[in-house]
């Protein structure tokens, strides 16, 4: 642990002018350094006669997918007599600020960097009986420290790509001993088992992919009514929602936009960037860009701006750039076709392709959708989503949506049955993590 130590001491002084700039530049900062550095959380006492259960999750899509599977817990804990009493914790801002919206705020902390004393402390104050990790995220000094305090570690809606396979099988040795220290796994494909028993894992089991779960399509639910209403958005409104976006995946969105707004007068935009620290320089670009002659003077607007009243945005048509963070699950329930972000560039891997897709609306995305990889085979296996290559692709997609409704409509329907049809995977993922905790 020693030798670790020094090695992420030595990373860590290298990357503090990257911490220190972001910070200063308004970018996103580093989340809780100190709290993650001296493993000195703040979190809740564990109530009397019930067992701790605490779930890790990186960043906003694995703290989602932990919502729903603490709900699960509860409903099952419930159901077998058990007590239990949940935490959460995660390593980004944006992550925590999404934990927090759901869950006592006293139940979530930053998770600590993979230093020993970090770890240690943690666990003394947050005395959990498993530890629950989403998706990938293990390290060295949290599995071994772990181990040596006795506590079931399980892996949850296991995800191993290509890329990470190769990664481990180089390791060796090393990537072994640290998978064999996994209790158990929980995977959310074939593939994915066979990996990670290949890599050394002692104990693994599909369950399917939990993103299918805690998604259920309802359009008419309240928060999206209340959406309607500040909008001024109705259901025959044609609406080209192109969300989780990086660079430059708002610009393209905003010509296809632009384009189809002269043969379709009443469709609007909304925009919802991946990261909220970005909306300031594509508000800049955006203003600019709707200034050229042939922009025909559309309208654009900040969701913080919109207050909870009937709405006040003017014209037929506009954009919305939504600046907040925590509702796009909601906005897509208002669209007529989504681009899914975080697809075409080859570097992020794609982001969650099934919340708009169980609204029935009409989904295409990038070719880069590593982060998704299973959910996107049996998307397309169903003809159920549509892979767009470039600003072109995009275009055509959205073209072929609003000139042929029908087409749209059996893509949405088709995804529909498909996420209705894949669901349960939570729910025995629940009753596995039970299994291990012990009887009071």
């Amino acid at each position: 642990m020693i030798a670790l130590n020094l090695l992420y001491l030595l990373v860590g002084i290298t990357a503090l002018p990257w911490i220190l700039w972001r910070r200063l530049s308004n970018k996103r900062p580093v989340a809780a350094i100190r709290e993650r550095f001296t493993g000195r959380v703040r979190v809740a006492n564990c109530p009397k006669n019930h067992r701790r259960i605490w779930l890790h999750g990186v960043s906003v899509g694995e703290v989602q997918l932990i919502r729903t599977l603490v709900h699960e817990l509860k409903h099952q804990a419930c159901l077998k007599n058990q007590l239990i009493d949940c935490v959460i914790s995660s390593s980004t801002t944006t992550g925590l600020d999404v934990a927090t919206k759901n869950h006592e705020s006293d139940h979530v902390f930053p998770c600590p960097l993979d230093f020993s004393w970090a770890i240690k402390q943690t666990f003394s104050r947050v005395r959990p009986d498993v530890l629950v990790l989403a998706e990938l995220e293990i390290w060295p000094n949290l599995l071994q420290i772990a181990e040596d305090y006795g506590i079931p570690v399980v892996v949850v809606n296991g995800r191993m790509s290509e890329r990470s396979y190769r990664g481990y099988k180089r390791l060796g040795r090393i990537a072994a001993l640290m998978v064999q220290r996994l209790t158990l796994v929980l995977s959310r494909s074939q593939e994915d088992s066979d990996r990670f028993t290949d890599i050394g894992a002692q104990l693994v089991e599909t369950t399917g992919s939990l993103k299918f779960d805690g998604i259920y399509g309802d359009e008419h639910n309240d928060k999206i009514q209340q959406l309607r209403k500040i909008t001024g958005i109705n259901r025959d409104n044609p609406v080209f929602i192109a969300g989780s976006t990086q660079e430059p995946e708002e610009s393209l969105a905003v010509e296809t936009f632009l384009q189809q707004q002269k043969t379709h007068p009443s469709l609007k935009l909304i925009l919802v960037p991946r990261h909220v620290e970005r909306t300031r320089e594509i508000a800049t670009w955006l203003t600019c860009r709707l200034q050229q002659p042939d922009a025909c003077h559309v309208p654009w607007y900040y969701r913080s701006k919109l207050t909870d009243q009937a709405s006040q945005l003017s014209g037929n048509s506009f954009i919305l750039l939504v600046d907040v963070t925590g509702e796009l699950a909601a906005w897509w329930g208002l669209a007529t076709m989504a681009f899914v972000g975080g697809s075409l560039d080859g570097v992020r891997g794609g982001q969650n392709m099934l919340e708009p897709a169980a609204y029935g609306v009409a989904v295409c995305f990038g070719p880069y959708t590593r982060n998704f990889r299973t959910e996107v085979s049996e998307l397309l296996k169903a003809e159920a989503a549509i892979v767009v290559h470039d600003g072109t692709e995009l275009t055509n997609f959205v073209t072929q949506c609003l000139n042929d409704p029908a087409y749209s409509t059996k893509i949405g329907t088709r995804a529909q049955k498909l996420i209705e049809k894949n669901q349960g995977g939570t729910r025995l993922t629940a009753l596995r993590i039970l299994d291990f905790l012990p009887v009071i």
